[in-house]
């Protein structure tokens, strides 16, 4: 595969990435119809010529005070650079192990993977079992003119205590986060303030589930608000 001149400065380990990973291609029910590199699966140009979907998840982890773990993505992503956003966004990759469809246990093993791969989070600290998968989500959002993201998105809640340490080809910076220090951000984000950002997929969740699932999360009730069989199209 050719690659035009504006991905002579992409960094070295998202380029890889970008052209090693192949995610897995739905339709919009989260049927699996094929698989394609990250890189003609982010292409503004095929999202929209070819209505490209793949699957992703968006995990929530929570340390025992229930405070949100945030990440910053670092300067070198190739879309949503120095956004911040949920603990760790990624996607499902187009192997046996990540296309288990059974109480999504592929998505929770793609989950724990790329804690380890993005934050230091070691497996013995987040447990597959551990994962509650709470919902789905399919959404579009263009990244800049050339990049953007069509997912359909799991959603994985985790409350547990761990040890991090990001990466800084993934991670720019970390911070925990209370309801009250959330609702902070999303001010500063609405108001341009230091130039905070947050990614479209964490704003969506932020503006429709994500008070409602911390009031679970703080009571012990995340069963309760489980809704795998909806897609939700926002």
């Amino acid at each position: 595969m050719t690659t035009d001149s504006k991905d002579a400065g992409m960094d070295a380990v998202q380029r890889r990435l970008m052209f090693e990973d192949e995610c897995i291609l739905v339709d919009e029910t989260d049927r699996v119809v094929g698989h394609d590199s990250k890189y003609n699966c982010h292409l503004m140009e095929n999202i929209e010529a070819k209505n490209l979907l793949h699957r992703a998840f968006s995990v929530f982890l929570f340390n025992s005070n229930y405070e949100l773990l945030l990440q910053q993505r670092s300067k070198a992503k190739v879309t949503f650079p120095l956004v911040w956003t949920n603990t760790c966004c990624s996607h499902p990759l187009y192997r046996e192990s990540e296309l288990i469809e059974e109480k999504a246990l592929g998505v929770r093993n793609a989950a724990q993977r790329k804690l380890l791969d993005e934050l230091g989070i070691v497996a013995e600290d987040v447990p597959v079992d551990e994962f509650t998968p709470l919902g789905r989500m399919l959404y579009k959002a263009p990244s800049d003119g050339k990049w953007g993201e069509h997912e359909l998105d799991y959603l994985l809640f985790i409350v547990r205590d761990v040890k991090v340490a990001p990466n800084p080809d993934e991670v720019a910076e970390i911070k925990y986060v209370s309801r009250e220090g959330l609702k902070e951000l999303v001010k500063k984000a609405d108001a341009g303030e230091e130039g905070l950002k947050l990614s479209p997929w964490f704003r969506l969740v932020v503006d429709n589930f994500l008070m409602k699932w911390w009031d679970h999360v703080e009571k012990g009730t995340l069963g309760e608000a489980v809704d795998m069989k909806t897609i939700h199209k926002l």
